[in-house]
Order: C-alpha cells, then structure tokens, then sequence
C-alpha cells in the first residue's frame, strides 16, 4: 500500500498531516504502542521540517510493502541536525509533567528509534525517513524473488537469446559477480572461525565443560554422518535410477579428474597440525583453524593477569567479523540473482531431463535425512521439530544461495542464537566443527550418484565394494571443502575406486551448481539441529526464544 499526499506548513495544514499518518497506521493495523511512538517521532520530525523549510507545503509519502511499514517526510530547505533538533523541541505541556520528565522521555524515545529514524539532505531538500516496522521475513521473500526473476530470465534468455550473447554475458557479468561475492564470503571465513571458537573457549571456566560439550558434538555428527551413509544407499537401491543411454551425454572431465582429495585417514589426522600459524588462514584449512583457535582459546584461559584482555580482544574481533559478513549477506539477492541465472544459461534441459531420475532419488535421500533430525530432535532433546523447522525455513534457503557451508557459518550462528535461542558456549564450537565434519547432504550425494554412474557404465557393485565404499564416503565427507564445486572432486576420487571410468563424472557436472545447493542446504540443517540437541541436553538452550514467534 502506497499513499502519497502533500500538506500546507500552517497549523491547519500540520494537523491534517498528523490525521493523514494516524488513518495510515490504523489501516495498516500497527498496535497502539507503535502507532504512538510513531506519532510522536513523526509530530517532532515535521515540526523540524517547517521549522527550516524554504517551501510551504510538506509531501508525506506512506508505504506498506510485505510487512515494512514505513513513512517519509520531505521539504525543501536548508540543512539541518535532525537529532539535535528534536531534542531541542518539547512535549506537549501538561501539568502533571515537568521539565525534566519531558527531556527523560524524550531521549528514551529517540534512542529508541535511532535505527529506524534516517535523515539526509539533498537537491536542497530535507528528507525524513521514519521505519515503523521491520518485516521479519523481508530478506527472505527477496532472496526468493530474486531466484524466481533468475529462472524467469534463464529461460528466456536461453530460448530467445543466441548462444554467444549468453556465453558473453555470463563471463562478463554473471559469473564476475557470484565470484566477487563468493570470495567476499571466503575472506572473512577463516577469521570467523578462529575468532569464534577462540571466544568461545575463553568463556569457560572449567575445560572438562569443552571436552563434554565437543564430545557430545563429535559422536552425534558420526552418528548423523553414518546414517546419512545409509539414507543414500538406500534411496538408490530403492528407486535405482541411471541407464546405459546416459553415457552419450557424458561431457570432458579432465578439469575435475585431475584434482584430488586425500582418502588416507592417518594423512587426515596428521594434517591436522598446521606447519606454521598463517597457511590454516591463507588456506582456510577448517581443521588446522579449529585446532588453532582450541590451543589459543586454551591458552588464553591460562596466563593469568592477560585473560582477560585477551578474552574482551577476542571477542572484539569476533563480533567485528561477525559484522562484516552481516553486510556482506544484505547484498546476497543479487549475488543469487546472478547464480542461478548462470547456472540457468548454463546447464541445458537435454542434462536437467536425462538426470532427472538421479536427481529425484538425491532430494528424496535429502527429505528422508530431514525427517531423521525431526526425528533426533524429538527423541534426544524432547524439543518439537515444527518449531525449529518453522524458525529455521528463512536460513536454510540464505543457505542454499550460497551452496558453501564454510561461508554459512556466521549465518548459522546467527540463527543459533536469535532464532533457536541456543547459547554461544555451544554453537561457536559446533557450527565451525559441523561446517568442517559433518557433511551429511554429501555424503547422501556420493552414495546416491557413485552407484547410479556405475549402473550407467555396467559396474557391478559386490557386497566388499559396497564397504569400501562407504568407508570412503565417510573419509570424503570429514576432508572434503565446504566450498561449492567440492562435491564433483570427492565424486572423482570416488568413481576412480569403484572402477567407474572418469568420463562419468562428466555426466553430473551440468547440474553440480544445483545439487551443490542442497548439499549445502542439508549440511548445515544437519549442523544447526545436533547444535540444538547437544545445547537441549546441556541446559544450554533459551526455551522462550525456540517456542516463540520468528525472529
């Protein structure tokens, strides 16, 4: 809802201002309270307005869109502060209301609006901008609004556009911007995770609370891991997809065969242990980081009369990078704006038709995975899974734009704390080692595809190949980057052992973008649903905050 209207600045033209607001806010339905802070703000505002104008009529612009409630006031004249202005101005006289009562009110008023009242001067006019309400799930409908607009334009793109003017445009414009942001968020993931778990430790008074809240943390993401194992295995054999005709859309994969991961589990473990303090950092290597910020946060805890400088240093940086990449997601719409519209231009329907079949069983592995956690969730911690999944719904497609669950960390984090209620004690040590570990959505991925490629290319699969394989698929799983395009890596190294010729990988790599997503999508509920467990069962969990509204 949109209104727009224009009052004379006399004391006839101020009052039908002020009616024109009022009828506005009822109409929107906005409650009392609101309506009068809002009043009042609105009342001081344009009364700073007249006071300075150089024009004799003030526009009042309403709007209403998906939950915002919002109100400009605009007015030519010269520049002022609007703060000071206001705090200069007085209530409305009342006897039983003194001087100093007024100007307590009124600071407690302004302060309380600081984040919503905007003011800037251009062209010669001054513009006010009050933000009544903020719409809870107002990035959640852009970010979905951007990933329709993407799939409306790939499909018109692709069937109107010759193929070089898509070519051109996704190297020049597309893939320039999802790489931009892509690294923007893999700048700050080494420090969030350093700075997180450091702040974390330092928190606790008594290390064995460390050892039990990571061991509780560890045995349910080997637990979830193994499960998640046997979920694709059995989505596969269940529905059993992939067929001979596939092997004539097998693409060249010699940029992906020729890549590796390391499958030994004494060279994981050895690999822990960084050589020197900066190349966890250059590298984000998760695990060299964890067992950094762990030593830090151990050590920081234990040289006295330094701890707690070094306890409010971390924290500092913490909440620093936090910030940074709280800024960094408010441009995320565009960042999936041009993703998945590359990844529409991109990937032909001949691939999305043929992979159709594997694809299925991939989601249907992935919804059986969820329907396990519900399930985890109800048992072990006694908490309803309704709630969680309503809660959760928002960041889990934030999630999936990203397809990195590295880069979701301090989006899960956030969530953790505002939406779950869950204590800082917990998630800064279980989202970081999730992120790194416990890939679920992945391992489901490897099981479901290795065999439905090696069904395409005739493989047999014998009872020991099976246990090899999912011993590998867990190995795969704990080293594998959470970073997009990881997946195609893990399933080369993966099809290499089980005899499948390379080529086969060529067969998935159109659709790796999308897939990709839900991996990621899956990994980190899997993360954000143990963290909530393990919080549930250290008593380490705001109940009010889970069981109430969204956040």
């Amino acid at each position: 809802m949109r209104k727009t209207e224009r009052f004379h600045t006399d004391n006839s033209g101020f009052t039908q201002a002020m009616e024109f607001v009022e009828r506005f806010l009822k109409e929107c339905r906005v409650k009392k309270k609101t309506q009068i802070n809002a009043m009042l703000v609105v009342e001081e505002a344009l009364g700073s307005l007249i006071e300075h104008r150089k024009d004799d009529d003030v526009r009042i612009h309403v709007h209403s869109w998906l939950g915002t409630v919002t109100i400009e006031l605009s007015n030519k004249g010269e520049q002022f502060s609007l703060t000071e202005n206001m705090k200069s101005a007085v209530l409305p006289k009342d006897d039983e209301m003194d001087a100093c009562t007024q100007d307590v009110l009124r600071n407690i008023l302004l302060r309380a609006m600081t984040d919503d009242l905007k003011y800037r001067h251009r062209g010669g006019t001054n513009y006010v901008r009050v933000t009544l309400i903020r719409s809870k799930h107002a990035f959640l409908w852009q970010t979905l609004g951007a990933m329709l607009a993407a799939i409306v334009l790939g499909l018109v793109l692709s069937d109107a556009a010759p193929v070089s003017f898509n070519a051109a445009l996704n190297a020049n414009l597309l893939l320039p911007i999802k790489t931009m942001y892509l690294n923007a968020l893999k700048m700050v993931v080494a420090p969030v995770v350093f700075f997180s778990i450091v702040s974390c430790i330092v928190q606790f008074s008594d290390l064995s609370d460390i050892g039990r809240i990571g061991g509780k943390t560890l045995a349910m993401y080997f637990c979830t891991t193994l499960i998640a194992v046997g979920v694709g295995i059995g989505s596969y054999y269940l529905f059993q997809p992939g067929g001979a005709n596939l092997t004539e859309l097998a693409q060249d994969a010699s940029s992906i065969t020729s890549k590796t991961v390391n499958v030994s589990i004494k060279d994981t473990i050895v690999g822990i242990v960084p050589s020197n303090f900066l190349s966890p950092f250059l590298e984000s290597n998760m695990l060299q980081l964890i067992f950094l910020a762990i030593v830090c946060g151990v050590a920081a805890g234990l040289i006295g009369k330094y701890s707690e400088m070094l306890k409010d240093f971390f924290q500092a940086c913490n909440d620093l990078f936090l910030k940074i990449t709280t800024i960094f997601i408010r441009v995320m719409p565009i960042a999936v704006f041009c993703s998945i519209t590359s990844m529409m231009l991109t990937m032909g329907s001949t691939s999305i038709l043929a992979l159709l079949g594997m694809f299925g069983t991939f989601l249907f592995g992935l919804v059986c995975m969820m329907t396990v956690y519900c399930l985890m969730m109800l048992v072990l911690a006694r908490l309803n899974p309704l709630h969680f999944l309503r809660k959760y719904a928002p960041v889990m497609l934030q999630v999936f734009s990203m397809a990195s669950s590295n880069a979701s960390i301090p989006v899960n984090m956030e969530a953790c704390e505002k939406k779950l209620g869950i204590s800082g004690r917990v998630f800064s040590l279980s989202i970081p080692l999730g992120a790194t570990l416990n890939m679920d959505g992945t391992c489901i991925h490897l099981a479901v595809f290795a065999l439905a490629l090696a069904k395409v290319y005739g493989v047999p699969i014998s009872g020991g190949v099976l246990m090899s394989m999912i011993i590998s698929i867990i190995v795969l799983s704990m080293g594998a980057p959470g970073i997009p395009g990881s997946g195609l890596i893990c399933l080369s190294v993966l099809l290499t052992q089980l005899n499948v010729p390379v080529e086969a990988i060529g067969l998935v790599m159109g659709i790796d973008t999308l897939t990709g997503m839900f991996r990621c999508m899956s990994n980190c509920l899997g993360d954000v649903a143990v963290t909530a467990i393990v919080a549930r069962s250290e008593g380490q969990m705001n109940m009010e905050v889970y069981r109430g509204g969204n956040s």
